[in-house]
């Protein structure tokens, strides 16, 4: 499936345009979102466990915590017998900047917690405490609405922030927009987990920086999503989260069920 960014038109508001003071960034039911990556490759045999436990906390299973799940599969695989389907440079790259960033190693599987905690993406343990620290942290309010589906294959939705305050000491954060698919599954013919059928979830399709958001301001943005004939909106999901700028911390993050909204929105 091959998705676009095909308009984008963006507005800049003053304090409190767009978020009430009284506003909080937690979820309408109380809890703190957090964004997981997980770097992941379908020719790794160590990363299927990853693959499970990502499929876990896509359920909701921690108290306080909305999990905002990301698979993202690497290129630096597909030479040993085995072609990722889902995977791609830029994710590889996103990697290799987490590593650089965090003063880490490029590996598989590895997780990514809120852009500032990497371990290998199996190990729960080490999952659990980053979720703790995750829970410490400030967040900025980040909304999508009016997801719906228009003519020639266009989605169309709405992003917003809440005011990025000076506590947040950044002078200003970047506004990315994911689109993921829901589930994907393969039947692998190759490489090291040949013979076996993988399950994966939020398959990312592409992560696109739709802006930037500057202290002291709110942020809204429109956005086009043009998708391939055919492609099943009940298995897609938007992300849009805010992070620092050079791939750093994650302030904000909220995703929405594409098929749920477009059948509201109708």
């Amino acid at each position: 499936m091959k998705i676009m960014l095909v308009s984008v038109l963006v507005f800049l508001a003053g304090n409190g345009t767009l978020v009430r003071a009284s506003e909080s960034a937690l979820t309408s039911d109380g809890r703190t979102p957090v964004l997981v990556e997980l770097f992941t490759s379908e020719g790794c045999s160590s990363c299927p466990p990853a693959d499970s436990l990502l499929q876990k906390l896509d359920q909701q299973p921690i108290a306080g915590e909305e999990m905002i799940v990301l698979s993202e599969h690497v290129d630096y695989w597909n030479h040993i017998g085995w072609k990722d389907p889902y995977s791609a440079r830029s994710y590889s790259d996103r990697q290799s900047a987490y590593a650089r960033r965090l003063e880490d190693e490029v590996y598989t599987p590895q997780m990514v917690v809120d852009g500032t905690s990497a371990f290998v993406g199996s190990d729960a343990t080490l999952a659990d405490k980053a979720f703790a620290k995750a829970l410490t942290r400030p967040k900025i309010v980040v909304r999508l609405s009016s997801v719906s589906s228009g003519t020639a294959n266009l989605l169309q939705a709405h992003v917003e922030t809440g005011v990025l305050q000076e506590s947040f000491g950044l002078r200003d954060a970047d506004l990315y927009v994911a689109v993921a698919l829901n589930h994907a599954e393969s039947q692998v013919s190759g490489g090291e987990n040949s013979g076996r059928r993988l399950s994966h979830t939020a398959v990312v399709k592409s992560i696109t920086k739709v802006g930037r958001l500057r202290r002291g301001q709110s942020f809204a943005q429109d956005v086009q999503l043009k998708l391939d004939p055919g492609t099943d909106l009940g298995n897609l999901r938007l992300i849009a989260f805010v992070q620092e700028p050079g791939q750093g911390r994650v302030i904000g993050a909220t995703e929405q069920a594409v098929g749920s909204a477009v059948a509201k929105k109708n």
